[in-house]
């Protein structure tokens, strides 16, 4: 007579369910390996080959955390391979850094991975360099914008209800607002929006006007021609002014045209001169 035995099953004990249990609460993520034990062991290892070995082996384990750490911040104009890259950068230091005793790895490895993606979009990818204060009210700014517009049927905020719902001032606020501009920058050969005809940003910008170097040069000359002659001022006004020649400048005064070149060029020369001292004079006083 064939007797049937009863298969043998595998038993688990209720303690080692409950710490199972225990472990996956622990751990918010698939991408969260229990590194418990090869922490512990690698804070005992001195330098040497051993310990790199397991170091390396660990931010192997850990590198898919990184990555999803990384890809929230995808669609910020960085490519998500140079963002995976910064991450694993910060879980190297993560790794470096981190003390068994302090607690769970991902809890200190979170935060600083992620401290190193922002700070690398706040030193790396702004075309314009601007305070790190006004960096961090960009951000205070976008989130609050972001938030008072969540609710279905919301309009724009206004600068005094982003400034009280930020508990910023309303300086601070339009701080941050235009700071929201500087993060990217256009080129100046890109066509305006609302042309037609390939009408550029440049196109609108003022070019150097050299009559504001007569002007100052005026002004300078002013304090010496007050000091010349009255004949002497006459000329000058008769040539540079009336647009008169020499010959006839000479046949109104009587004199000889070689004479009235001669004046002019003395009453020239003096007049730079006293110009070339004062600005030399100012030079020295600064």
């Amino acid at each position: 007579m064939l007797i049937d035995t009863p298969t043998s099953t595998p038993h688990t004990a209720p303690s080692d369910t409950a710490n199972a249990t225990a472990t996956r609460a622990r751990r918010n993520h698939d991408d969260a390996p229990d590194t418990a034990e090869r922490f512990a062991r690698l804070a005992e290892l001195e330098d040497g080959p051993e310990r790199s070995a397991l170091r390396d082996e660990l931010v192997a384990v850990w590198l898919p955390m990184a990555h999803r750490i990384a890809s929230r911040f995808r669609d910020r104009g960085e490519s998500i391979e140079d963002l995976r890259q910064v991450a694993a950068l910060g879980l190297v230091k993560a790794v470096d850094r981190y003390e068994p005793e302090r607690g769970a790895f991902e809890s200190y490895a979170v935060p600083t991975i992620t401290g190193e993606v922002k700070r690398h979009f706040r030193d790396r990818m702004w075309a314009l360099r601007v305070p790190r204060r006004v960096q961090e009210l960009r951000n205070r700014v976008r989130v609050a914008r972001r938030e008072l517009t969540q609710n279905p049927g919301s309009g724009e905020p206004t600068i005094a209800d982003v400034a009280e719902h930020t508990g910023l001032t309303e300086d601070e606020v339009r701080a941050g607002m235009e700071a929201l501009e500087s993060f990217s920058t256009l080129s100046l050969d890109v066509e305006l929006a609302s042309s037609d005809d390939g009408y550029s940003l440049a196109d609108t910008l003022g070019a150097p006007d050299a009559s504001y170097d007569r002007i100052v040069d005026r002004e300078a000359a002013k304090a010496g021609l007050s000091r010349l002659s009255e004949r002497d001022r006459a000329i000058l006004y008769m040539r540079f002014f009336e647009d008169m020649t020499q010959s006839r400048i000479a046949d109104r005064l009587g004199i000889s045209q070689m004479h009235v070149s001669r004046l002019i060029n003395r009453s020239c020369a003096r007049v730079r001169d006293e110009v070339m001292t004062q600005r030399s004079g100012n030079r020295s006083a600064q």
